[in-house]
């Protein structure tokens, strides 16, 4: 009896450290990644004789209403009593300014396609695809991006910096 207590014991804590082994691995691996939400960018006509329409605002939250379920313990609200008045909502965001035209650029190396929004003073990272076979790596500081594509030791990497000029983009393959 006590043999099995000690086997299921031994097999519930080598269970309980290759678990919580694999998702230290996997967490560490993911934190370094990029899995933003790509942002959708209007696209407009070089061409175009019309304005872009500017961005909807989204409906206002609903309040949540009364109860169904009535209270037991609590008695019924008298007609006199009045019901105490709603608080304003608080001002919807402004949306952000949409990029100008042609601020969207993409760039087609060996090993995939990037693609920065690249403003007068910073750029952001719209996309990073990498081809078949080939893995990626994408690293975001406060003045710079670097986006980098490897596959059997062959590196191809792509630089945007912004660092006191305006945003430029590099190449670096190795």
């Amino acid at each position: 009896m006590s043999r099995g207590l000690v086997q299921g014991l031994a097999w519930s804590l080598s269970t309980g450290a290759a678990v919580t082994l694999s998702w230290w691995g996997v967490h560490t691996v993911m934190a370094g990644t990029a899995y933003d939400r790509p942002r959708a960018l209007p696209i407009t006509a070089q061409n175009s004789s019309t304005p872009p329409e500017p961005p909807r605002a989204s409906p206002a939250p609903r309040t949540p209403g009364p109860s169904a379920s009535p209270s037991r313990t609590s008695p019924s609200p008298s007609p006199s009593r009045k019901p105490a008045p709603e608080k304003p909502e608080p001002p919807a965001p402004e949306p952000s300014p949409s990029p100008e035209p042609g601020n969207v650029k993409g760039y087609t190396v060996d090993g995939g396609r990037v693609v920065f929004d690249i403003g007068d003073a910073a750029a952001e990272l719209v996309s990073a695809t990498p081809d078949a076979g080939w893995q990626m790596q994408v690293w975001k500081q406060p003045t710079w991006i670097r986006v980098t594509f490897t596959q059997e030791g062959r590196e191809v990497s792509v630089f945007c910096t912004w660092n006191g000029h305006p945003p430029m983009v590099q190449f670096d393959e190795r």
